[in-house]
């Protein structure tokens, strides 16, 4: 089972915006940080300070994934011709989990590691149960026969809240991974500025 590391929706408050852009985020009602401080007027953010909390929010954006696992996924990037930014942004929309999450297999990232990781999950016709698997374009993700009654996919299916973006492509519960999409592709709620955590990571 996969484990939750912090309180789903404390990065938002410490943010200060609705990175996952849900009804359902604190944020909507307190825009100011948790605590007993969290009302005190904010300092000016250094330079450190800003490429700090893009990389925590990028990070945090695509659930519990941890600070090594990250930096690998940078390294990728850098190693990789083009921009290290965009390239960035590919390799974390083409995690198994955030796929299942933009086909709406699910409601939140979160519920999309816990549903891969508990095997409801075929990657072209064969179990996959690890979230962080690396999807191909053309791959085929879809949910297994007897789990698609179970009550976050139809709760997720159903819902208005969001629309699956262009680079995948839905069919009942079956999703193509078209092509590795752009960071402008990718339909973030708040504004990713995945040039900041390059520059984070190059100091």
């Amino acid at each position: 089972m996969s484990k939750r590391i912090q309180a789903k929706y404390k990065i938002d408050r410490r943010m200060g915006e609705n990175i996952w852009g849900r009804a359902k985020s604190p944020v909507n009602a307190r825009e100011y940080g948790p605590g007993q401080h969290g009302q005190r007027r904010k300092g000016k953010l250094s330079d450190f300070g800003i490429q700090l909390r893009a990389k925590q929010k990028l990070k945090g954006y695509y659930g519990n994934i941890t600070e090594k696992q990250f930096r690998r996924y940078y390294d990728e990037a850098s190693r990789r011709k083009g921009d290290t930014g965009e390239n960035l942004v590919g390799i974390l929309e083409s995690r198994l989990d955030a796929v299942v999450y933009r086909a709406k297999f699910v409601p939140t990232v979160f519920t999309a590691r816990q549903f891969v990781s508990h095997g409801h999950v075929l990657v072209n016709g064969r179990r996959c149960n690890v979230p962080s698997a690396m999807i191909k374009p053309g791959d085929v993700v879809e949910i297994r026969q007897r789990s698609r009654e179970i009550q976050p996919v139809v709760q997720a299916t159903q819902s208005a809240e969001r629309e699956v973006p262009e680079y995948v492509a839905v069919e009942g519960h079956k999703a193509t991974f078209v092509r590795v999409p752009t960071l402008d592709e990718v339909p973030y709620p708040v504004i990713m500025e995945p040039n900041l955590v390059v520059e984070f990571y190059s100091r």
